[in-house]
């Protein structure tokens, strides 16, 4: 992988991960001083998660400027397999179902904004 690729997967998963720190912060503030319901952080949650990934991967596709389903598709298996390491190793707990459908989704959006990030660059960088 060239140097260039690598930082545009670095700066992608930089995002990402800012991102949903960023919205686990606020999630947090109003679970604890408004009326908002768990039931519903479920749905909320999955969206927050197909929304960064979405732009993660549209940033590191602008910043690789070229391949960007490739680079698109390795941040959201970077992320995937960040939470499946955090989970596993710190609980114990496997991925059930729900979750690798989620994650599986996850994959294809970050992938779908590595292709728009390549794409509203304008600019091509030949291999």
């Amino acid at each position: 992988m060239k140097r260039q690729q690598f930082t545009a997967l670095l700066y992608g998963w930089i995002i990402v991960l800012g991102l949903i720190l960023l919205a686990s912060f606020i999630l947090a503030l109003l679970l604890r001083f408004s009326t908002f319901n768990e039931p519903a952080l479920t749905w909320v949650t999955l969206v927050i998660g197909l929304i960064s990934l979405f732009i993660g991967g549209m940033v590191a596709g602008a910043k690789s400027k070229a391949k960007g389903w490739i680079i698109g598709a390795l941040t959201g298996i970077g992320f995937t397999l960040f939470t499946f390491l955090v989970q596993y190793l710190g609980y114990q707990v496997s991925f059930d179902l729900e979750q690798t459908i989620h994650h599986a989704a996850y994959i294809l959006v970050a992938l779908f904004g590595g292709i728009i990030g390549v794409n509203i660059t304008g600019e091509q960088v030949e291999n």
